[in-house]
């Protein structure tokens, strides 16, 4: 009976791992996961980069350029150590480094748009590692998680929503649904459906790099956080506001530092928030914790001027939402620019005789005591 017993859980034990292996295989190969997600990462570090890059314009030279302090030689002696690269010490020229900055622009906008998005991926990425690696320590270190983001965005097919991309296949799509289908060999099919598993399969574990990323991110600077005395006494924001380097609006920083109360409540929620955020991801309680982080993350922006790094943050939680939620945002953002129009009379109507006010006599002079009277009603 013993042995009957033991063949019966052990046998029972491998239907279940055989079962939980085929779902997570059928996660993996069914269909891509959150290409709503990747689209908005898409966008939102394109756009953070643009801007970065539109930014420091002025000073591009003093940064990236050869008349940086930061000269080329320094940045091929960090290379040996870090193993990154740079493709902007091929050359000390001005012109070279021009063209680069412009390749750069030209670069972010059309992966922004989702122009051809498997190669300006890539290249995308060679741009922000190029520019990142070649003066480290110029920037305020926000772009370093825009450099990990670029690299894992290569692996995912951001380009299926919301980009050029996808307006072209659709076309194709309407042309192909139009035109007689065109008779495929049988190589030819099982070649397109391994590459669409392969392209599936790829996709879906760069978005779980993501993910795991971001988890870490934050796990790991929650548990920083406890370990430090003034985290643990409430006062490590009541020091934070009072960083001159962190400080763009002195009197905004003074003020919020004169709320000692509301200092110390907020920094034990961020240590809360950024400990539990790997735990929430699974039910509904991460909605208002990502609303949480939010909020956070625009305080960092406003009151320590880092509006790369939060901005950075801020698209990376994104990723969290569902792709329902995306989906349902066009049809709210055409519901709210109709509502307006619904309080207007539509030309043509016949208006009740209840809406008319009340009128003067004959002629329509103000000066007349004639009183007019609602159908049905007595005078």
């Amino acid at each position: 009976m013993e042995n009957e017993a033991q063949m019966t859980a052990s046998a029972g034990a491998v239907r279940w791992l055989a079962d939980r292996v085929t779902a997570v295989w059928d996660l993996l190969t069914g269909h891509p996961l959150s290409l709503y997600g990747a689209s908005v990462l898409r966008i939102g570090y394109g756009l953070l980069y643009l801007v970065f890059l539109l930014r420091e314009f002025p000073h591009r030279d003093e940064i990236w350029g050869p008349g940086s302090p930061w000269t080329p030689a320094l940045a091929q002696q960090l290379f040996e150590q870090t193993g990154w690269f740079s493709v902007l010490v091929l050359s000390d020229s001005h012109v070279y480094f021009e063209l680069c900055y412009v390749l750069a622009l030209v670069a972010s906008g059309l992966f922004l748009l989702g122009w051809r998005t498997r190669v300006l991926s890539v290249l995308f990425a060679v741009v922000v590692i190029s520019f990142h690696s070649r003066a480290i320590f110029m920037t305020d270190g926000g772009d370093n998680l825009v450099l990990l983001m670029s690299l894992y965005l290569v692996l995912t097919a951001c380009g299926r929503r919301w980009s050029l991309d996808a307006r072209r296949e659709r076309l194709r799509t309407m042309r192909a649904a139009v035109a007689p289908a065109s008779a495929r060999s049988r190589f030819a099919r099982e070649l397109h459906d391994a590459r669409t598993t392969l392209t599936t399969v790829v996709h879906n574990c760069g978005m779980f790099l993501i993910a795991a990323q971001v988890c870490f991110l934050y796990g790991s600077a929650g548990l920083y956080k406890v370990q430090g005395a003034l985290w643990g006494g409430g006062t490590a924001l009541h020091y934070v506001l009072n960083l001159e380097l962190f400080r763009p609006w002195p009197a905004l920083s003074h003020f919020v530092d004169e709320h000692t109360l509301v200092v110390a409540v907020a920094g034990y929620l961020t240590v809360l928030l950024q400990v539990a955020f790997p735990f929430v991801l699974f039910g509904r309680l991460k909605y208002p914790v990502l609303a949480m982080l939010l909020g956070m993350h625009i305080g960092i922006a406003v009151l320590m001027g880092l509006p790369l790094f939060s901005g950075a943050m801020i698209v990376a939680d994104a990723v969290f939402l569902p792709d329902r939620f995306y989906a349902f945002l066009p049809h709210l953002c055409r519901r709210v620019v109709r509502r307006p129009d619904r309080g207007r009379p539509v030309s043509g109507q016949a208006v009740s005789p209840q809406a008319v006010p009340a009128q003067g006599g004959p002629g329509g002079t103000s000066g007349t005591k004639h009183r007019v009277g609602l159908p049905g009603r007595p005078r």
